[in-house]
């Protein structure tokens, strides 16, 4: 023990660590800073143990277009706790997301960045944007075909920005299409700079927290008057704060722990998310859904009108940062109790509300293609005639049904067709599938007449006027 001492001695002497570290870790906090806040520690945790499990991950990963999926296959099948270290990252980044977004939504509550933390807010909000892109392009490097088609429908909506969608679309995708230029480039982007920006905002984080100090529980009669509220504040502290190392930390030390814990549990019951097919151009049937957290965004495209869709695609993400980002600009002084700011709480238990319902609908009714849908069943075709009969198979064969929806069946990328029969006529029908449309490919020279003829025939017994004749010409 006196050798070590001696050590640890001479390695404090020389690095500073007492002076430096400690006087952080015994920084005085309020008393009443309990459970509430243990949700920003906890983020920082998971995201270590991304960058743990990310290290790991790096020294068997190829991320080269015609290795890359045989690794992840050999990192999940063969290599030595492969299985588990593959699981734990992919749950950390479901932990980070969601500690991250639990951290935000309490912080907002509480009214925590009132003056004087509104730059804590305002590099938490970025902090928050960039959590989500490496969540994002975590998802290619799986190199599968989900990962592959996920990424060409981000790049589809990228290409929609005015003027300079192309040039993003070809940045991101590192070319014309998705190949090994773009996984580069991802591995690139997932590997360096996201987390090198992250490492840069956590140490802007810390820094205003250590500055500005740790907010107390919001109480309805201390209101944040900015004149004085540091004089407040500091009074405080100084009768009733406690040091944060060790007094207060152990909560945070608890709760990190036990969010280890479930990830760890996760990885080993549940296991990594399963690799699907690897990338093939030529094969569409995959389900290009992003992971979870993203599947409200999808639901609200499902709903949009087509001519609306580029205006929330583009400006929706915008605005959400735009929002978020000068909330303490303006807001930053007045109660924070949120007995006093009940308008607060609605929007929160709105917020939940519309992400837990519209996550279920993203799920059940997704934007991107369905290239995993049924044929018509017969109780929706409705009819004998061999022709009809044939052109409702014909709407799934051609890929018609993974974007449009018959009576519940097919997918929602593109308008209903189960009351087509309404809006269109036999002449209007023939135009539309020969020629296309917004978003939709030219089907003449993939149709025979006699196909075509059969599809407009199924297609016109789409209607709500069950009486008229399957397959009668409108026209006539």
């Amino acid at each position: 023990m006196t050798m070590l001492g001696k050590i640890w001695n001479w390695i404090d002497d020389r690095s500073g660590f007492s002076d430096v570290v400690m006087p952080m870790l015994e920084h005085i906090v309020p008393r009443d800073a309990r459970w509430w806040y243990v949700f920003g520690s906890a983020t920082l945790c998971a995201f270590i143990v991304q960058v743990l499990t990310g290290v790991a991950l790096a020294m068997v990963y190829v991320p080269g277009g015609d290795a890359a999926y045989e690794s992840l296959v050999y990192i999940t099948n063969d290599a030595t706790l492969g299985y588990l270290v593959r699981g734990m990252h992919y749950y950390g980044a479901t932990a980070m997301v969601m500690l991250a977004v639990i951290h935000m939504t309490q912080v907002y509550l509480h009214a925590s960045y009132k003056y004087p933390r509104e730059m804590n807010w305002m590099s938490g909000v970025v902090l928050l944007f960039v959590v989500l892109g490496m969540a994002f392009t975590g998802q290619l490097l799986r190199w599968d075909a989900n990962g592959v088609w996920s990424v060409m429908v981000a790049a589809e909506m990228a290409a929609r920005v005015p003027f300079v969608g192309g040039y993003i679309s070809q940045f991101l995708m590192g070319g014309e299409t998705v190949g090994g230029s773009t996984l580069s480039r991802f591995f690139a982007i997932h590997v360096f700079i996201l987390p090198g920006l992250i490492f840069a905002g956590v140490g802007l984080h810390l820094w205003l927290i250590l500055r500005h100090g740790i907010s107390e529980m919001p109480k309805a009669d201390q209101p944040v008057v900015p004149e004085t509220y540091k004089q407040e504040y500091e009074g405080r502290l100084e009768k009733t704060g406690v040091p944060f190392w060790p007094i207060a930390a152990w909560r945070d030390v608890v709760f990190s722990a036990i969010m280890v814990a479930v990830i760890v549990g996760c990885a080993i019951f549940v296991g990594p998310p399963a690799l699907g097919p690897a990338p093939n151009p030529a094969n569409i049937h995959a389900n290009p859904m992003p992971d979870w957290y993203f599947w409200w965004y999808f639901a609200v495209l499902s709903m949009l009108p087509p001519e609306l869709e580029t205006y929330v695609i583009l400006g929706m993400p915008v605005l959400g940062a735009i929002g978020l980002f000068v909330v303490p600009m303006l807001s930053n002084r007045g109660h924070r109790a949120p007995s006093k700011r009940p308008w607060a709480v609605a929007v929160v238990i709105f917020g939940a509300t519309a992400f837990v319902v519209l996550t279920i609908y993203g799920y059940q009714k997704p934007w991107s293609p369905d290239f995993d849908v049924k044929p018509l069943p017969p109780e929706v075709v409705r009819s004998d005639d061999p022709n009809i009969q044939h052109g409702a198979v014909l709407l799934r064969d051609k890929g018609c049904l993974y974007c449009h929806n018959v009576d519940g069946f097919g997918g929602y990328r593109g308008p209903e067709l189960s009351v087509i029969g309404n809006r269109l006529d036999r002449g209007e029908l023939v135009i539309r599938i020969n020629n296309g449309g917004y978003n939709m490919p030219s089907f003449a020279s993939s149709l025979t007449a006699e196909e075509l003829r059969q599809m407009v025939d199924f297609l016109l017994t789409r209607t709500d006027h069950p009486k008229q004749t399957p397959g009668e010409d409108p026209s006539n």
